[in-house]
């Protein structure tokens, strides 16, 4: 009797319990290039940075950048359009590691969630310039009236000088940085200098290929990571862990996130330091 429960349990919870889901294909997403001082500023659109993770709305649920869905209560996304609008999950500025611990569950936790905001940023729509896919949203947003659902705020960019000024600012109060976006651009996949970020330092992801040792008061931890490059190229990184990232470090084959201030004479990146692993994919 009992070995008959149970196997009529086994039969029965995969009917109920979510399963990750991944999609044939990604979302086919706008990429931004690196803004550079002497690039044209006119025509532009200049807002903050958000360090959270990026969602593709469907119309019926989050897509992440890989095609697996971001598992959003019922609740959160009710009242949400039925087109695809573009944006990021987001909990605040130096929350990345907490948003990104919450939006990655196989079972969403509602006390989580509710710190969550779907922040949007543009409104998938290849006829439209960025200018009037913008005034839209406006009206879209207002019209939803979702408390977790926010337009990102976006002002018209001047000069270089001006948009340096603002870059320190939002770097001094915990931002990551500024984006760029050209209002007569239209929503195209891939990167182009439609869309363009301004940062205090460059970024980029390598993964983690083994550990090496470390010496004086980080022996017996990890004194820097191995890593290597989309292109196979390999350098180590030995800065930007704390103690606890030392004492158990990012595992071979994991890809991590870095920042560097340009590239030394062989190519590689310059002053290369660690941020985070990259771990905005949702759960299995």
């Amino acid at each position: 009797m009992l070995s008959r429960l149970f196997c009529t349990v086994l039969l029965v919870l995969p009917s109920f319990l979510p399963s990750p889901v991944a999609w044939a294909e990604p979302p086919k997403l706008t990429l931004a290039n690196v803004y550079q001082k002497g690039m044209p500023l006119e025509g532009y659109w200049v807002s903050e940075k958000l360090d959270g993770v990026r969602a593709y709305w469907t119309g019926e649920r989050f897509l992440s950048r890989g095609g697996h869905e971001y598992r959003a209560p019922g609740w959160f996304t009710k009242g949400f359009p039925a087109h695809p609008l573009d944006g990021e999950l987001w909990m605040g500025r130096g929350r990345f590691a907490e948003l990104s611990g919450a939006v990655r569950q196989v079972v969403p936790v509602a006390a989580q969630w509710r710190q969550v905001r779907f922040m949007v940023f543009d409104l998938p729509d290849q006829e439209a310039t960025f200018d009037q896919r913008l005034a839209r949203l406006r009206a879209l947003v207002d019209r939803v009236g979702s408390p977790y659902m926010v337009l990102v705020e976006q002002q018209r960019a001047s000069t270089h000088e001006k948009l340096m000024r603002r870059l320190e600012e939002v770097v001094d109060s915990g931002a990551e940085g500024l984006m760029l976006h050209l209002g007569a651009s239209g929503y195209r996949s891939g990167r182009s200098n439609d869309l363009l970020k301004v940062k205090p330092y460059q970024d980029a992801e390598a993964v983690v290929v083994r550990h090496l040792p470390g010496s004086g008061k980080y022996e017996g931890m990890m004194g820097s990571l191995l890593v290597e490059l989309e292109n196979g190229r390999q350098f180590r990184i030995g800065s930007g862990f704390s103690d606890t990232e030392r004492a158990s470090p990012p595992e071979p084959g994991i890809t991590i996130t870095f920042k560097y201030y340009g590239l030394t004479a062989t190519g590689l990146p310059r002053f290369a330091s660690f941020l985070r692993v990259r771990n905005d994919e949702p759960m299995d």
